[in-house]
Order: structure tokens, then C-alpha cells, then sequence
């Protein structure tokens, strides 16, 4: 199937995305963090006839129009910009619904625009999505703070040598922070790797995320508790911070889209043991005096979504949960098979 490329204008923002094209049920996939729509390619390239997949950039990434992410929203801003783009293209008009397939930090989005939206979703595809409660400092299936302040979470979070090789350009493999090697290591579980010629557009894409305060990784705060930083206001990781997102809303919403939820079971960056969180790294000793698991224990991401979605089935929707073996952060590429059976099945019912 050919995927074409194109921009459209808004009443957001000018948004690129990929387009797999004809009149089919549309399924609108929807990217991580550190990423774009570019990791969709080949996703969409295998979709059925019957199914029109798109895959835009969000604000900030890949070639989409860098404005500013206000992190005092959430995720708000992203779920608009998604709702804009679903309008300007008639996606759900005259009675129509989509299906969102969100991957990470567009997991939460979904989940996000669903909550404000439900009406125009036929149902949710979560590819290893993040924690409901955001992207660090919480504890417990509920999501508490660990402090006042959210420390441990937000923009200062973010490993100053990666900003560094992202505003550098960096394509090298020369070091463990090069964007090549992060997402080598971290999107996909070693030894799997894309094609060359994919590798290579993927790491171009990484390269053209909006850097600074205002998009990655924003601004942040110095905190009296460990491990020193909270969140700022400015940036796509203060948005992710649980000071300003909390989706457990979902679990009420109505009516209810039926949910698909994707994960792999090696995943190191959604996890309850994630190599990106600080209360883990402190617990492995890799972040300096950190004050113990009664303190700041690690954040259990995965059970912290299994809760919100056990009591969105409560409520009387439904979810089906799918774990696959050998796989990492990026199931539609890692186990691409797989995924695309379980994606067509669900559809399909």
C-alpha cells in the first residue's frame, strides 16, 4: 500500500501526518514521546483495504508546527489538536466513529480525547501506553504523590546528554545517550532493529523534535525533596508530570468505546520497574540519596493502568488486555504480526 505524506491547517495548528488513503474505517495512530508519526509507516503500509490509517505528528514533533505545549493543561492541548484534525479531515461526521490507536505519550492522549469525545470513538488501542497518572513521582495503584510538589517528575527529568545530542544532530552510535542508541535500547528490546533504510527515517524524525522550555523537555523547579527538581509549567514532559495529568476520569466516561490494550513484557520505559523512572533508578542506586521505597518506591505504571481499565469494566465497559512475550516499547514494530492480527480482529468485531 502507498503512503503518502501531506500538512493540512487546523484551527490548532498546521499538522503533518501519514495517510495510507481510500474510504475505509479510519484508525488514527497516534505517536509516543521522542518520536512521530514517522513509526507508523509501516504500520499503516500493512493495514487491510478496508481500513484507512493516519498517523499525524503532534505539535512539536516530526513536521508539524512547533507551538508551544502550555504543561499546566495535561495532555488537553494534545487531545484538541487530535479533535481539530479529526474535524478538518470529516473523520466522524454523519454519525461516523474512529478507532484510536495510541502509542505511549499517545496512549494518554487517546485516552484523554476519548474522555472529552466518547461519542465519536468506536474504540482505543493502547500500544504500551503510559501510566494515568502521568510520568513519574507516585506511588501505588492509585497514583498519590510521593510529595507535595510532584518532585521527580517533569522536565528536569530528562537526561541533559540526550537534549545535548538531539540539539547536536546527532545521528553516531558513539555514545549510550545518542538518539540512535536510546531508541535502540529503549523502544525496542535488543537485538531487534528496523531495516536500514527505516532506522535511518526514524532517527531523522527524532532529530526534528522541537527542542527548548516551551516542547522538549520544558522547563522545571528545584524541589526540597529528593531527588531535587518538580515540575515547571512549559513542555511536553511537565505535561506527562501527575501535577497535571490524571487520566483515571476514563473510567467513567459514557458511553464506553471498547478498549484493546498492547504491552510488551519487556517494556523499560512503561513499567512497574522502569529504567526512566527515578524512584526505580534510585532504588538500583543509580540516582544518588534516595530516601527508600516507604519515601519514593518505584512507580507501578502497568498496575496503575490495570486499575483505571478494571474499573472502567466495572462501570460496564470492556477491555481486553494483550502481553507479548520477547517485545519491548513498540509491539506494532517488534511483533508486527502479532499486532496487526489482534488490530484487524478487533476492528473487525
Amino acid at each position: 500500500m502507498s503512503i503518502t505524506e501531506a500538512s493540512v491547517q487546523t484551527s490548532q495548528l498546521s499538522t503533518h501526518y501519514l495517510d495510507s488513503g481510500g474510504d475505509g474505517q479510519p484508525v488514527i495512530f497516534v505517536h509516543g514521546n521522542a518520536s512521530s508519526g514517522e513509526f507508523f509507516r509501516e504500520t499503516l503500509r500493512r493495514l487491510p483495504a478496508r481500513l484507512r490509517g493516519l498517523a499525524p505528528d503532534l505539535r512539536g514533533y516530526g513536521k508539524s508546527e512547533a507551538k508551544p505545549v502550555d504543561a499546566t493543561r495535561g495532555l488537553d492541548e494534545f487531545a484538541a489538536d487530535l479533535h481539530s484534525f479529526i474535524e478538518k479531515l470529516d473523520l466522524a461526521a454523519a454519525g461516523k466513529k474512529v478507532y484510536l490507536a495510541g502509542w505511549s505519550l499517545g496512549g494518554g492522549v487517546v485516552m484523554r480525547y476519548a474522555t472529552q469525545h466518547p461519542e465519536l470513538v468506536a474504540g482505543l488501542i493502547l500500544l504500551a501506553p503510559m501510566s494515568p497518572y502521568g510520568f513519574g513521582g507516585t506511588r501505588g495503584i492509585s497514583g498519590d504523590p510521593c510529595t507535595a510538589d510532584f518532585a521527580g517528575s517533569g522536565g528536569g527529568g530528562a537526561s541533559p546528554e540526550f537534549v545535548g545530542r538531539l540539539r547536536k544532530k546527532d545521528r553516531s552510535s558513539d555514545s549510550p545517550q545518542s538518539p540512535r542508541n536510546v531508541m535502540n535500547s529503549f523502544y525496542f528490546k535488543p537485538p531487534f532493529r528496523l531495516t536500514p533504510e527505516a532506522e535511518e527515517a526514524a532517527v531523522t524524525s527524532l532529530l526534528e523534535m522541537q527542542l527548548g522550555a516551551d516542547n522538549y523537555p520544558g522547563d522545571s523547579e528545584a524541589s526540597q525533596h529528593w531527588p531535587g527538581i518538580a515540575p515547571g509549567k512549559r513542555g511536553i514532559n511537565n505535561a506527562l508530570s501527575p501535577k497535571y495529568c490524571n487520566l483515571s476520569a476514563f473510567a467513567a466516561v459514557q458511553p464506553q468505546p471498547k478498549v484493546l490494550w498492547i504491552r510488551g513484557a519487556d517494556d523499560q520505559i512503561v513499567s512497574d520497574t522502569s529504567l526512566f523512572d527515578l524512584g526505580f533508578l534510585g532504588q538500583l542506586g543509580a540516582v544518588p540519596a534516595w530516601p527508600g521505597a516507604t519515601t519514593f518506591p518505584p512507580q507501578p505504571m502497568v498496575s496503575q493502568m490495570r486499575a483505571v481499565l478494571d474499573a472502567y469494566r466495572q462501570a460496564g465497559g470492556q477491555y481486553q488486555e494483550l502481553v507479548f512475550s520477547d517485545c519491548g516499547h513498540s509491539p506494532h514494530l517488534e511483533k508486527a504480526d502479532a499486532f496487526h492480527e489482534a488490530l484487524e480482529g478487533f476492528v473487525q468485531s
